[in-house]
């Protein structure tokens, strides 16, 4: 089919036909008008995760270690999900609650995403006024598949 013009339609179903929903019960249920994740031709893109057990819906209510790893436990599923893994993750986005913990995130993140023999992802990472649930980190990701 010929498209003539970006009315018709046509550009709508160009538009969607690579855009595929991910889900997983491994990672907490969207809660409002999003996805737990996007694959996009040969990409990934991850809504961003806070430490909620998928399994109860709550935050574990611990520090920002062990919120991290939660985070990061959820998006693993996620890429999972999709037919990636965390090991090609090419870009991540850390939003963080307090910047002084940034150290004791960096320790956690650095097992997930940057172990031995593995490039890490680039990554922006700022420090915010509140997030959802009052939680310490929440962490998206892009990854190939």
């Amino acid at each position: 089919m010929t498209c003539h013009t970006r009315y018709n339609g046509c550009m709508k179903r160009a538009a969607t036909a690579s855009k595929k929903r991910v889900s997983t019960s491994g990672a907490p249920a969207a809660i409002g008008p999003y996805s737990q994740g996007v694959r996009a031709g040969k990409l990934v893109y991850t809504a961003g995760q806070i430490a909620l057990d998928p399994v109860h819906n709550a935050v574990i209510a611990s520090g920002i270690s062990e919120q991290t790893g939660r985070v990061l436990e959820n998006l693993k599923a996620i890429l999972e999900a999709a037919g990636s893994d965390l090991s090609k993750v090419v870009k991540a986005t850390v939003y963080l609650k307090d910047m002084n913990d940034f150290a004791a995130m960096n320790a956690v993140y650095a097992t997930y995403l940057a172990p031995e023999g593995v490039t890490p992802p680039v990554r922006t990472t700022v420090e915010v006024s509140r997030l959802p649930r009052d939680v310490l980190v929440e962490i998206d990701l892009v990854a190939e598949v």
